[in-house]
């Protein structure tokens, strides 16, 4: 894939500097088209423990080379499979760093002497590797994932900004409109792999925190906002009452929504053996429908939850695409206005009213089918039943977090929330436990922040406060046991002694961590005479 007409008239504009043209790679092949049969036999027979190691490995020559080898050799007597990986393949080599905790240090010093850590630069990208090359450094968000993540980016721009890391801002800034420019959207992550879905719209926001910084003005990114748009609404001049095609929906009563879709119908390639056994485990369903809804679910950040699921002990019984969330459709409603607002300030007015009217009608169409009267809360639809869904989450918070709901519906959400989501640690991520990370007892950094700052825009203060103070102590506590941050915590308690790191899902807790060191950083600015500023690891 060559860059595209549209990154070619950025830099001509002076949009970006001519290195730009140069991050683009010669072809998108994800490891799994590439390496074909042998990626199956080695993912399928657990060459290594984690089934991201080899689709982010690197060939250690031509590719076309490697297959001829492993088609000549592999039926022969003896052949070693494992053998054969470790002579024609490099794992994926980190920056090197020499940086140790330093338990004497407070949460804020902690954070911001991660930044760098967390930091790659663009460079020279291995050769054939599932890397997408960026023209700018950016920031990781640890442990496993070694690689810009579309959603994390925002929270992990949060602290940031609070820690004054404003080049950064203007890297991470930069890189995600070059994506867009590329590939026509933001994918999951800088990977092959990840191009065929994106994550939850967040880009609107970022490009609201690049103005409040000061990184650039809002305007500068407005056709990168309708670009993404447009991804988001493909189809949608054409679609039938009751139809569904990629992104959109439209329902019976001629009302247009979103939902999570991802273009392959196939196992994920970082995940390769793990959805085939789940799809194994549905002898009544089509494998390539689960293969899709477990994309659509990791193209939804929850990846994954009873939020998604028809049974929440049976993840084959996954149906991410028959669903239309209350979060996604907030931050596309987000979208719009932002596009509304920059519009009338570019002096296109015909655009802006376009949008405006958008906006109200996702309003509408949120209120119509997504609003619980029995709930109390904004709550997912499922649009193959014609029917809410019965789960409560804490996406109930998205439609204040970016001004949608009415003043009734946030004061009756903010109860909610109380009630039924507040636990000792934080806010909880649904209210049904499972094997699924994006459950009880996990809560998550993203999550704390979205209810925190959407209840602070309906003056909800006490709660959001309550919220912020309990998760700061989460953190605090584990941080003065362990001198880190994770990625997921335990709400079961915030107490020092028994504060914990989260369970469940695919992959071992991760530590770092990128958005939790974000939301903790804003958090912490806001927050002042919070007692986690004086945690250290020797209290």
């Amino acid at each position: 894939m060559t860059m595209t007409d549209t990154a070619q008239r950025t830099l001509a504009q002076g949009g970006m500097t001519p290195d730009v043209a140069h991050s683009a790679p010669a072809d998108v092949l994800t490891p799994g088209d590439r390496y074909q049969e042998l990626f199956v036999a080695v993912q399928s027979q657990r060459i290594f423990p984690d089934s991201k190691t080899f689709v982010d490995c690197a060939p250690l020559l031509a590719p076309q080379e490697i297959m001829r080898r492993y088609r000549e050799n592999a039926a022969k007597p003896g052949f070693d499979l494992a053998q054969f990986v470790a002579s024609y393949f490099t794992l994926e080599r980190i920056p090197p760093s020499d940086y140790v905790a330093d338990p004497a240090q407070g949460l804020v010093e902690h954070i911001d002497s991660l930044w760098n850590v967390l930091k790659r630069e663009p460079g020279k990208h291995p050769a054939d590797s599932s890397l997408l090359p960026l023209p700018r450094p950016y920031v990781v968000p640890g442990g496993r994932f070694h690689e810009l993540y579309y959603w994390d980016s925002y929270f992990t721009m949060l602290g940031l900004a609070h820690s004054g890391r404003h080049d950064l801002l203007v890297s991470m800034a930069d890189n995600f409109s070059f994506l867009i420019d590329t590939y026509g959207h933001i994918p999951n992550g800088n990977r092959t792999y990840y191009l065929s879905r994106s994550q939850p719209p967040v880009y609107a926001l970022m490009v609201e925190l690049f103005e409040s910084h000061g990184v650039a003005r809002a305007l500068r990114y407005l056709p990168h906002l309708r670009r993404e748009y447009e991804y988001w609404m493909d189809g949608e001049a054409s679609l039938k009452p009751g139809d569904a095609y990629r992104h959109l929906v439209r329902l019976p009563d001629g009302a247009l929504l979103n939902r999570y879709w991802d273009e392959r119908e196939t196992p994920r390639e970082e995940g390769y053996l793990e959805d085939v056994t789940t799809a194994r485990g549905a002898p009544l369903r089509r494998a390539g429908e689960v293969y899709r809804d477990l994309r659509a679910g990791a193209a939804s950040g929850w990846d994954f939850s009873s939020r998604w699921l028809g049974d929440a002990n049976d993840l084959s019984s996954i149906r991410t695409t028959a669903i239309l969330p209350v979060d996604l459709n907030s931050f596309l409603f987000a979208a719009e206005q932002q596009i509304a607002r920059l519009s009338e300030a570019g002096g296109d007015t015909q655009t802006a009213q376009a949008f405006a009217r958008r906006a109200q009608a996702r309003r509408d169409a949120m209120t119509r089918h997504l609003w619980s009267d029995a709930e109390s809360a904004f709550v997912d639809y499922d649009w193959r039943l014609g029917e809410q869904r019965p789960q409560l989450s804490a996406a109930l918070a998205a439609p204040l977090f970016v001004g949608l709901a009415s003043r009734e519906q946030a004061q009756r959400s903010a109860g909610t929330m109380a009630g039924r989501l507040l636990a000792a640690g934080g806010l909880r991520t649904t209210e049904t436990s499972s094997l699924q990370q994006w459950d009880p007892p996990n809560g998550w950094a993203p999550l704390q922040w979205i209810a925190i700052h959407g209840l602070r825009k309906y003056a909800e203060n006490r709660l959001a406060n309550d919220i912020a103070h309990r998760w700061l102590s989460t953190v605090g506590s584990l941080y003065t046991r362990e001198s880190k941050l994770v990625e997921k915590y335990s709400l079961h308690t915030s107490e020092a002694m028994s504060a914990s790191g989260g369970s469940g899902g695919e992959y071992p807790l991760q530590d770092g961590f990128g958005w939790t060191n974000g939301v903790v950083r804003r958090l912490l600015g806001d927050h002042p005479d919070h007692h986690a500023h004086r945690m250290t690891a020797r209290a």
